[in-house]
């Protein structure tokens, strides 16, 4: 199976468009671009059970599972809405950035 194009990066806003956490949003944690998944803070929350280590004592763990990117989109804060990402060079040509694909605003600052 071909490695999915992720078009989002750590530290970008994200809504859930699909699943259990439909609506939520949060920052990008990690990315996993060979398994095409996102762990996104505060989304798709999980139990780990951790043994007993020496004096530590055993506990519950409650922390973030990643996500397949299809179920995410990009967000902008400022206008409250999903976005769908393009890709634009520079005048010159040499660097590439991403771009809203609605307004053609640029995403990287």
């Amino acid at each position: 199976m071909p490695k999915p194009k992720i078009k989002i990066k750590r530290g970008d806003t994200v809504v859930v468009i699909g699943g259990k956490d439909k609506g939520k949003t949060g920052r990008v944690l990690l990315v996993q671009p060979v398994e095409g998944r996102v762990v996104v803070e505060g989304v798709n929350m999980v139990t780990k059970h951790q043994k007993p280590v020496g004096d530590q004592p055993g506990q519950r763990l409650r922390k973030e599972a990643a996500v397949h990117v299809s179920n995410l989109a990009l967000w902008n804060e400022a206008e409250q809405r999903r976005v769908k990402v393009g890709y634009a060079f520079s005048e010159d040509g040499s660097t590439k950035f991403r771009i809203d694909k609605k307004t053609g605003a640029r995403l990287d600052a």
